[in-house]
């Protein structure tokens, strides 16, 4: 059974270029990728709220501005028993650095750890980061500001 769901992501940047992610693994303990906090929106739900209640929820964080959308994709993939059809908007979240506290508990049992990865290491990392293509984004809004209007949907399927 295919499932669609819309999702927000936050690009969690410090301002000496560090970005927080969540590494984390298929249902059942299988493989692990580093990805964007976030996730599906709620029914109801607009893009910010659901953005600030993921970032509470998965990080603690509260007070933040939600920045531009700097990324779309429209992904479909395997989660355990289900199919996944998500489309997902990728937005910028200024902040300083700060110790992420996890309070989903369905979120938390696929959870690994958080880290704060410096742009400049993401290329050369031999580790697994969703999107595949999350230095270049970075770089890019760092060196051009935010798209002036969004991006077209990256479509990928898995």
């Amino acid at each position: 059974m295919l499932v669609h769901r819309q999702a927000i992501r936050a690009l969690i940047l410090t301002p000496d270029h560090h970005v927080l992610l969540c590494r984390i693994h298929t249902p059942g303990g299988g493989r692990s990728f580093w990805i964007a906090p976030g996730g599906g929106l709620e029914p109801g739900e607009t893009q910010e709220e659901g953005l600030r209640r993921e970032l509470l929820e998965e990080l603690g964080l509260t007070g933040f501005e939600a920045g531009p959308v700097v990324w779309r994709r429209h992904h479909t993939f395997d989660w355990g028993e289900r199919r996944i059809s998500q489309r997902e908007e990728y937005r910028v979240v200024h902040t300083d650095r700060f110790e992420p506290v996890m309070t989903d508990p369905v979120e938390a049992e696929v959870l690994e750890c958080f880290r704060w990865w410096p742009i400049d290491d993401l290329d050369t990392a031999a580790e697994r980061f969703t999107p595949l293509s999350l230095a270049d984004i970075l770089r890019r809004y760092l060196r051009d500001g935010a798209p002036a209007t969004p991006p077209d949907e990256e479509v990928l399927v898995d």
